[in-house]
């Protein structure tokens, strides 16, 4: 038997994460890691206290055929990234990498072009988070430096603006 790497591993452990999720189109699984060290992990849910879609039986994104990628204001999920930030403390994230991995509920089936929102990427940024690893598939995934895919490289300005 082959030893898994690294990346994979947090990668395996991100998806049995996101197995707690609520979401009824998607749930995702973030960790954070530092050091070798698993900082926090998140996923996808409702905030605490409220009800989840899955004890809902009801999504209003979906019901309302909602494309994905927009309006996350009408979800009622906090998404798996910023659960994890949500639950480390800043020192210990600042350097560390973020692994996710999202799964589709419907078929079960990996996210293959999954990637953080724009607010789940404004807080991994301002978390000091270095690297984002993200699925691809079972065993390929994509490496993200923050600074120069999300700061330097800012899709938010876009060509609105001028920039």
């Amino acid at each position: 038997m082959e030893r898994r790497d690294k990346h994979n591993y947090y990668l395996d452990i991100a998806e049995v994460v996101l197995e707690r999720g609520t979401c009824l189109r998607r749930n995702y699984g973030s960790i954070i890691v530092k050091n070798d060290e698993i900082i926090s992990t998140g996923y996808t849910g409702a905030p605490r206290g409220r009800k989840n879609c899955m004890d809902l039986g009801v999504c209003r994104r979906q019901m309302l055929n909602v494309p994905r990628g927009e309006r996350y204001e009408l979800c009622r999920s906090v998404h798996s990234e910023a659960n994890a930030i949500i639950s480390a403390s800043r020192r210990d994230m600042i350097g560390a990498t973020l692994y996710l991995a999202g799964k589709d509920c419907e078929t079960g089936e990996l996210v293959h072009d999954a990637t953080s929102c724009a607010m789940c990427k404004r807080q991994i940024i301002n978390a000091g988070i270095t690297n984002v690893i993200v699925r691809r598939s079972e065993n390929d995934y994509e490496i993200i430096d923050v600074q120069r895919d999300w700061v330097e490289d800012d899709d938010s300005l876009g060509d609105k603006l001028g920039y």
